[in-house]
């Protein structure tokens, strides 16, 4: 007899918020007459949404502006009610507010601080330690593992205003992770950060997530975060789940193309490789885009003349495969729209 699949320790089904908001007319006198006669509307942020995750899973939530993303989040923490619909989060009710259920989360937005800005990192950690009623031990033992991940020896004294932006998200991370929640929900962790500072970011949530084994959901504009953190992506567009899978399977089904660059001797080209098609020149470095059933058949054109020093394909970057699923349903949606 076959065991029964691990129940998901994320679990939302058609899981609906909608927003009443003012409906206003531009112009200085549609203003005042809205201060007597108010008209409203009502936005669908989130619209039926299904999905579930397994424990110890690093999961991509991505979408345009607007998607609804933060909004998911938001209830999947309890923050806000769902309109309708149903969620689990480690079996408990997330907007039922459970003790247990706060001490076992963390949510990390990226534009918001939880830490007092003229105080050093470490007052906040230890104010940390008396909202959560953590034993001294436990957590001085999981401070000093944490700031030994994040690499903050030196700086958890120093006040929180003279950090960089990139040392800021680190002590934040820090604090929410102090309690070692099951579940870490992060929206947009590396905005604003520069490379250095998204890459050491990416290297302690891995680790993190390997040695502790914590489920992460992730939700960023950075598709390099979720290249290097994310096998699996859920990808929510005008509120509406549009894809859950692998990343690859994404890259597979909206990326028909792939990228050519050659390096041939000399400097530049020769002539015959115009006749392949358009591509960009620079010197003796040659960049083609191809349909994926081209590239054998150019490829072999191309090894059969000589005189090539290199060559490379690969899938084209990640942030123009998605902007390529954002189009394709924002035109069935039109379609919709218009039938």
């Amino acid at each position: 007899m076959a065991d029964n699949p691990p129940k998901p320790i994320i679990e939302i089904s058609q899981l609906h918020r909608t927003y009443l908001v003012q409906d206003k007319s531009p112009g200085f006198w549609a203003g005042i007459k809205s201060l007597w006669n108010r008209k409203y509307k009502t936005v669908e942020a989130v619209k039926g949404v299904s999905f579930s995750i397994q424990a110890g899973e690093m999961v991509g939530f991505l979408g345009p502006n607007g998607a609804g993303k933060t909004t998911t989040l938001k209830m999947l923490s309890g923050l806000i009610y769902p309109t309708s619909g149903s969620a689990t989060v480690m079996g408990y009710v997330p907007w039922q507010r459970d003790d247990a259920f706060r001490r076992s989360f963390s949510l990390v937005m990226g534009q918001k601080n939880q830490l007092w800005w003229d105080l050093p990192a470490a007052d906040s950690f230890e104010l940390h330690r008396e909202v959560y009623s953590l034993e001294k031990d436990r957590f001085e033992k999981t401070l000093g593992q944490l700031i030994e991940l994040f690499g903050v020896e030196k700086l958890a004294r120093q006040p929180v205003r003279e950090l960089s932006l990139g040392e800021r998200m680190k002590m934040e991370l820090i604090a929410s992770l102090l309690h070692e929640p099951r579940v870490l929900l992060l929206d947009e962790p590396t905005i604003g950060l520069d490379v250095v500072a998204q890459i050491a970011i990416q290297r302690c949530l891995r680790e993190y997530n390997q040695s502790r084994g914590a489920t992460i959901m992730l939700t960023s504009h950075y598709m390099k975060d979720v290249e290097a953190l994310c096998e699996r992506v859920l990808v929510i567009a005008r509120g509406s789940l549009i894809h859950d899978g692998k990343l690859s399977g994404l890259v597979e089904r909206f990326g028909q193309e792939k990228l050519l660059r050659l390096h041939f001797e000399g400097t530049a080209p020769p002539d015959w490789v115009t006749q392949l098609g358009p591509a960009d020149i620079q010197g003796p470095i040659v960049q083609m885009r191809l349909g994926r059933s081209e590239v054998a058949s150019v490829v072999g054109r191309i090894l059969s003349h000589g005189g090539l020093i290199d060559l490379g394909v690969q899938d084209p970057p990640l942030e123009e495969v998605i902007a390529k699923l954002y189009a394709e349903d924002s035109e069935d949606a039109k379609a919709g729209l218009n039938e």
